[in-house]
């Protein structure tokens, strides 16, 4: 079956019909990737995570998290706007929403063992519980929150950072005030007692997101060097 390189698609779930973005790569995929919004939605930078995981040769299936709501992507300064959408996020309706995502790969004929799964910002909370809760190939988060205090009604990042279940690679920036550093080093201590590979790596001129290329904290260096360790970490653990 022939894909188209990159489309908008609509995934069932028990809470209806889930606005996807999916990308596939030229040839065959070396294995397949969840990627999960940050708090602003299916934005422009998510979908050109998407594409750049396709490049890099795994198909890319990214779920949009805010299908419930009227309104699925918002501004990066629409915080009064986007307070109750988030406020509405349940760990049930993530779950629902990251199992149709990964169920999704499943049908592209990705195995279990080649699915990964990367988020950003409020998606890094939900890829770190997810690498608690399931066995798969890799798990990468970008700054993800909440840490010592769950949010989106996920437990902290201490408790799920030591029950990881899946390969995880956390990637930082010391400079964003909403993760401190001392948390981080909590967790890294935590992961690295867990039964999987793990990684934390902490950028000393990075803030909040650092990797998003629509934001005024977008930093360059620390975003190529985050990427390329990304990569590798999927190659080196996504394997059909």
């Amino acid at each position: 079956m022939t894909e188209t390189p990159s489309r908008t698609i609509m995934l069932d779930t028990a809470d209806g019909p889930m606005t996807t973005y999916v990308s596939h790569p030229a040839g065959t995929p070396r294995g397949g990737v969840v990627v999960v919004q940050e708090a602003f939605g299916l934005t422009g930078h998510i979908h050109r995570v998407a594409d750049a995981l396709a490049a890099a040769g795994f198909v890319a299936v990214a779920p949009a998290l805010f299908h419930r709501s009227e309104e699925q992507v918002f501004g990066y300064t629409d915080y009064e706007r986007l307070a109750p959408v988030i406020m509405a996020l349940t760990p049930d309706t993530i779950t629902m929403d990251i199992d149709a995502a990964l169920a999704e790969l499943t049908r592209l004929g990705v195995a279990p063992s080649a699915q990964g799964i990367i988020g950003f910002c409020m998606g890094g909370s939900v890829t770190l519980a997810t690498a608690a809760r399931l066995e798969l190939g890799a798990a990468v988060t970008f700054y993800g929150g909440g840490i010592a205090e769950g949010r989106f009604g996920l437990e902290s990042g201490l408790h799920y950072g030591a029950r990881l279940r899946t390969p995880w690679l956390g990637l930082y920036g010391d400079l964003d005030a909403h993760i401190p550093v001392d948390e981080v080093e909590q967790l890294r201590a935590l992961a690295a007692a867990c039964p999987v590979d793990t990684e934390v790596v902490r950028y000393a001129d990075a803030d909040h997101g650092f990797h998003c290329d629509e934001r005024p904290s977008f930093h360059p260096p620390s975003s190529a060097d985050a990427w390329a360790r990304t990569v590798a970490f999927l190659e080196t653990h996504l394997r059909s």
